[in-house]
């Protein structure tokens, strides 16, 4: 099927799929592919050379940002696919993912940045970049 065939990607369908194991061997994401895929996840920036992508939060306080490290720690695991967490100033957090193992942006990046988003929209949480 040609890839203008391919149904294109929604904020809910990127929520329904799971991170696949990867230990290389995998393409990264082309540059269609990346555009295709980014509307989904629209508050995260894509690296120049386009190897990994980031999103910012900054809370009100520490235990807010703890907090929600913690989730998308549980998230990662269950996942099996992990970011880099920064918490500076106390209260400001970086996430950043790529896939290690490949060099760069699989599916999998965007999935679970996706199912960050929507921990960190969930009630309770005291993100202010919404």
């Amino acid at each position: 099927m040609p890839d203008d065939d391919r149904p294109k990607p929604t904020p809910k369908s990127v929520l329904q799929k799971h991170c696949q194991p990867c230990e290389g061997g995998m393409p990264t994401l082309t540059g269609d592919e990346l555009d295709a895929l980014m509307p989904t996840i629209p508050r995260w920036s894509v690296s120049n050379d386009g190897g990994w992508i980031r999103r910012k939060f900054n809370f009100r306080n520490f235990v807010e940002a703890v907090g929600l490290m913690n989730e998308i720690a549980a998230l990662a695991e269950r996942e099996q696919h992990h970011p880099d967490l920064h918490l500076t100033g106390y209260r400001h957090m970086t996430v950043e993912l790529t896939t290690h193992a490949i060099g760069g942006l699989s599916e999998n990046d965007v999935i679970l940045a996706a199912k960050i988003d929507q921990l960190a929209d969930s009630p309770g949480q005291g993100s202010s970049d919404r």
